[in-house]
């Protein structure tokens, strides 16, 4: 029977550093990463200005980019997601994502406090000026009321992470 690849995805807070691992970790795994904020800002240039446009628009990329995963995972090829796992409905979808072809999965979560996502923000705006204007306090409140811990119980390979500072 033939190996499959191994789907990794991210769990954290805006600002947790899920993008900078993922990068990391394809590049550990020689795996194939697919960023969400790159598939979104090619097939919608300049059209995601609000958390609300990124969820239409996200939820528009979710069927083709679930196809494509698997079809890459069922040839053998580890697939890092820089796309975030922060509610249990999308880790669900990821989820299915592996489950459906009988692949591998580990669920990253990246726990860090509100303060260091924030400081974190506050580094990327500076080394990211275009993000500007979607890197806020005001956008890090928001998006993180919608955050849920994943939790064992929802069949979850999850290897977690902590930053103590």
């Amino acid at each position: 029977m033939k190996q499959l690849g191994t789907l990794y995805f991210f769990c954290g807070k805006m600002g947790a550093g899920k993008s900078t691992k993922s990068n990391q970790l394809a590049k550990d795994k020689n795996a194939v990463l697919l960023s969400e904020d790159e598939w979104i800002s090619s097939l919608y240039p300049n059209q995601v200005t609000s958390f609300e446009e990124y969820i239409k628009y996200s939820a528009l990329l979710k069927p083709l980019v679930k196809k494509h995963v698997q079809n890459i995972l069922s040839v053998g090829t580890d697939v890092v997601m820089d796309f975030p796992g922060n509610t249990k409905r999308l880790r669900k979808w990821f989820l299915e994502i592996a489950s459906e072809i009988n692949a591998n999965h580990q669920l990253i979560f990246l726990n860090l406090s509100d303060q260091q996502c924030l400081s974190q923000i506050v580094q990327r705006r500076i080394e990211q000026p275009e993000r500007a204007a979607f890197d806020t306090e005001a956008v890090f409140i928001h998006v993180t009321s919608f955050f849920e811990e994943p939790e064992a119980s929802e069949g979850l390979n999850i290897l977690e992470f902590r930053r103590n500072d």
